[in-house]
């Protein structure tokens, strides 16, 4: 089944076409600038190993979706004849609040419940919301099926969930733990099951999703326990300008003694904290790693090496009180941007894990850069299995939405 995944934002929208039956991605592509000067969209043939960059005007996102499938159904460019070739659209949602535990055939009240969760991520909802409405706008007879980030995290136990404030603030407004990425920790802790070769039912796995948002999860027997973002994608771990995990009480404090409002208080917590608030001059890990290399007489060495330092410390924090809820672990693994290409911060969380039974394989984590397979990055004699595995969230809403719509 061919299946259109789409993943968009509020001037951007990513694409893929992956036929499920057999996992092949015939094409992928970006729009960009989308409602604004210079809009383009780049797209990617892969069967036969095409590009193609085009400056394009796109008024709304049912401008760019035209677009795209005029690209997949080109002569050239394209790796179907026509629209009827593709039977569905998945669409990525970042949240879906209190009312969407799985993912769903979209029908009017569903939409009409998932503007209901602008609220819990207005910028996210919003770009989600244009998308479909781009996608019914273009494609009116296809089936869309929306698969959220926070689903797979509903597994959790109220006590993980519940924060300790005022019960009626989670009766009357859903205020609670949701998490989100649930969609990669589901897909690399499948994998990960796979390649231990145990009842799933069995493991005892943290997923560690790092990149420029980054969020931990406690997965035992294939569900979550715990995860590190909250109610919204500002808790956990120290990321590119978000600052995790903080005292709330600072929140007022900085507030007070700035003269900040609750907008720019808003914006100093998730667009100008984490690695760029901590060194001063990046929000990327690829920046921040070039001055560690450098060394001490680089100016940005030493706040490069602190940014680095607080995410290791963190992550291991995570880590090792997951291993404590699940009461044991089989195996960590590292997915996403940085989880993926970046052996200094994987040798630097699990260094000094000897107690929790990891042993760090230096010269297969070395080696496991840009890996396109799931790689082992501990020792043969190591209690706990490391690996790298590349995360695909894509495929995963393809085969949610193959599935829902073979159910019709």
């Amino acid at each position: 089944m061919n299946i259109l995944v789409v993943n968009a934002g509020s001037s951007s929208l990513k694409y893929q076409l992956i036929d499920t039956d057999t996992n092949i991605v015939g094409a992928k592509g970006i729009c960009e600038r989308i409602g604004m000067d210079g809009s383009l969209i780049e797209h990617k043939q892969l069967v036969k190993g095409l590009k193609a960059k085009l400056a394009s005007p796109m008024k709304d996102h049912a401008d760019a979706m035209k677009l795209v499938v005029e690209y997949l159904t080109d002569a050239e460019d394209g790796c179907i004849s026509s629209m009827n070739e593709i039977q569905a659209i998945g669409h990525r949602v970042v949240h879906g609040g209190a009312f969407f535990s799985g993912s769903i055939l979209m029908t009017e009240d569903v939409l009409e419940k998932l503007e209901l969760c602008k609220e819990f991520a207005p910028l996210h909802t919003v770009a989600h919301l244009m998308g479909i409405k781009g996608c019914l706008e273009i494609m009116p007879d296809k089936p869309q099926v929306l698969v959220f980030d926070t689903a797979f995290h509903q597994t959790m136990e109220p006590e993980a969930y519940i924060y300790a404030l005022p019960y009626e603030y989670y009766e009357k407004h859903g205020i609670r733990r949701y998490g989100m990425h649930g969609t990669s920790h589901r897909f690399v802790s499948g994998e990960m099951i796979k390649l231990l070769g145990k009842p799933a039912e069995e493991t005892k796995i943290v997923t560690c999703h790092i990149g420029n948002g980054s969020s931990v999860s406690a997965v035992k027997g294939g569900k979550v326990m715990d995860t590190s973002m909250g109610f919204t994608p500002l808790a956990g771990v120290e990321m590119g300008t978000r600052c995790g995990d903080i005292d709330p009480a600072l929140v007022l404090y900085i507030m007070d003694k700035e003269g900040l409002s609750t907008d720019e208080m808003n914006n100093v917590m998730n667009k100008k904290s984490g690695f760029l608030g901590v060194t001063g001059f990046s929000s990327d890990s690829r920046d921040i790693e070039d001055a560690i290399k450098a060394g001490p007489t680089d100016p940005n060495y030493e706040k490069a090496m602190l940014a680095v330092n607080i995410l290791k410390h963190g992550l291991k924090k995570y880590i090792g009180s997951y291993a404590s809820i699940m009461n044991g672990l089989d195996a960590v693994v590292f997915t996403a941007g940085i989880g993926e290409n970046s052996p200094m911060l994987r040798e630097l969380v699990c260094s000094n894990m000897e107690y929790l039974g990891i042993e760090l394989d230096k010269q297969a984590n070395e080696r496991a850069f840009r890996c396109s397979d799931p790689t082992r990055i501990s020792t043969d004699s190591s209690k706990v299995t490391v690996y790298v595995i590349p995360t695909n969230e894509e495929l995963v809403i393809a085969k949610d939405t193959a599935a829902i719509v073979a159910s019709l």
